[in-house]
């Protein structure tokens, strides 16, 4: 997969003696919850000179969305494996260093630290068809609605897709879940022009819910019915 080399910080050098023991043994799959980062672990970033939403350009700017620790510890109590999926074009579009992101992630990981939480990996597609970095301008297999993050961190973490979860705030997040069979939660509110979009890319997500807190209620009840079946 082209990119594969830059997106996976599952084991980088700080986490990779403790990831060892996370690891499931060889013959048993596990699940996971997988989750876009910006506007559903973060929020997102207004920018009046360029009049757009984006992500934060610097860690000053990052914060976690109000409930997002909580939710995880659940869904991690609930036995998944939490992962991120996440397009990072910025460096791309030249908004920012490599280093920058790097800081980013840092800040990303202390917050969640005074929360008692780690996530179980992180992947990142930083490439971009119109990038401005010529290094990263790449018609690549990563980059959602294309499902390589969530085919590579099944591959890596021994996880069975089709009893895991994508859950973001975008029809990106859907399309790629769907593609390799996982349930599919999106967070938003239905308007009339989500419903046309969502016809028009067939991209229907299987549920629809507020925040990242309802989603903990969602999976748990899902769990239980199917600890029933």
């Amino acid at each position: 997969m082209k990119g594969a080399e830059v997106m996976n910080f599952g084991d980088s050098q700080e986490t990779q003696a403790n990831h060892i023991n996370r690891v499931s043994p060889a013959n048993s799959k596990t699940r996971a919850v997988f989750l876009d980062r910006d506007g559903v672990i973060n929020e997102l970033i207004y920018y009046p000179e360029h009049g757009i939403i984006d992500s934060p350009f610097t860690p000053e700017q990052f914060s976690l969305r109000p409930g997002v620790t909580h939710a995880i510890k659940e869904f991690q109590h609930l036995g998944f494996k939490v992962i991120i999926i996440s397009n990072q074009p910025g460096i791309a579009k030249g908004h920012f260093a490599s280093e920058i992101f790097q800081k980013i992630r840092e800040k990303m990981q202390e917050e969640f630290a005074k929360g008692g939480v780690r996530l179980d990996g992180e992947y990142y597609c930083f490439h971009h068809p119109e990038a401005k970095v010529q290094n990263f301008k790449v018609d690549c297999e990563c980059r959602k609605p294309r499902p390589g993050l969530l085919l590579q961190a099944a591959r890596d973490k021994d996880i069975e897709l089709s009893q895991s979860w994508m859950i973001g705030d975008g029809l990106t997040d859907v399309k790629a879940g769907k593609a390799v069979g996982c349930k599919s939660i999106l967070l938003g509110n239905m308007k009339c022009e989500l419903c046309h979009l969502m016809e028009k890319l067939d991209a229907y997500p299987d549920f629809i819910v507020p925040n990242l807190l309802r989603a903990t209620k969602l999976v748990s009840h899902w769990v239980g019915h199917a600890l029933k079946e």
